[in-house]
């Protein structure tokens, strides 16, 4: 109950935002750090909560950005139907992948996943619907009542999902499905000896995974008002998905929340006063140092120093 509480005060307090602040700078960051918060707990679900680390959230990023410029594009169907769509869309080539690479293990399977980006850019690069290699420029239509910008209305939709997200993360950890995933993590051969079924919880949590990050990739293409493969399928996502959950905690849902939160609050700031071109050393550097001093998290971290008293 005090989860419900606490997701619907920050989603008022988003939307409260939304209609009190003019200046659309902070909604345009503000919707980049939710994002990030999106891809950090969907790469969370099997990268954390299974021990296996995925370097494909472009493919499922890119994928469900370019099916909304599809849908788009073909229906001028609403933004609620691209975001529908790129998940199913997504949540289709985790199950895929799934099934063809989560038989492998470690430094192979995260391999596989690179793969798989490469495949996806280069099926996109070479289809001419969507632009091509050059490139598809958007106008945005517009926006819907009671929201005055369109980019408004994306930052609003975008603390929606996060607050999605996380509810499903939090499901996930907590149910038998999440002991299933922390027992394949600890040892894979265990748990199967122990009755978990480890290829149908691995496939659906690569599923799971893989249609919240395309969820979270379908407002980009309007957000920008252009897209294409180069920026689309960057790997930039990867890291930032990746290293928001190591800096947070991989073990509580929670962790990727606030490892997203204030490394995308950081790379904002100094895009802003700096360069853009420093924000993988700001990742680098954070990575070194949590790993280093933290290798748990901050959630990891705070438990080591406020340890709970047993009854």
């Amino acid at each position: 109950m005090r989860f419900w509480i606490s997701s619907a005060c920050a989603f008022a307090l988003a939307v409260l935002a939304a209609a009190t602040l003019k200046n659309e700078y902070y909604f345009f960051a503000g919707y980049t750090v939710l994002m990030f918060v999106v891809l950090a707990t969907a790469w969370n679900i099997l990268g954390g909560y299974a021990g296996y680390v995925n370097f494909g959230t472009p493919a499922f990023f890119g994928l469900g950005a370019y099916t909304a410029v599809v849908v788009f594009k073909a229906t001028a169907a609403p933004l609620v139907v691209q975001i529908l769509a790129a998940a199913v869309m997504s949540g289709l080539l985790g199950f895929a992948t799934g099934l063809l690479t989560l038989r492998l293990r470690g430094i192979f399977f995260a391999i596989a996943t690179i793969a798989v980006t490469v495949i996806m850019e280069t099926l996109f690069i070479n289809w001419r619907y969507t632009g091509g290699a050059t490139g598809l420029q958007l106008l945005r239509p517009a926006p819907v009542w009671p929201f005055e910008s369109y980019i408004t209305m994306l930052f609003v939709v975008m603390a929606a999902m996060t607050v999605a997200a996380i509810a499903i993360a939090r499901y996930i950890e907590t149910s038998w499905i999440g002991r299933g995933l922390r027992a394949i993590r600890d040892s894979e051969e265990a748990a199967e000896c122990s009755g978990v079924s480890t290829l149908k919880l691995k496939v659906f949590a690569c599923a799971i995974s893989g249609a919240l990050m395309g969820a979270a990739g379908a407002p980009m293409p309007m957000y920008l008002s252009f897209i294409e493969p180069a920026s689309t399928f960057n790997l930039n996502y990867a890291i930032g998905a990746l290293a928001s959950p190591m800096i947070g905690g991989t073990a509580h849902y929670l962790g990727p929340v606030i490892g997203a939160v204030i490394l995308s609050t950081i790379q904002q700031v100094v895009t802003v006063t700096i360069s853009s071109e420093l924000n993988v050393l700001v990742v680098g550097v954070l990575l070194v140092v949590f790993v280093v001093a933290a290798p748990e998290g901050i959630l990891g971290l705070v438990k080591k120093l406020f340890p709970r008293k047993k009854p």
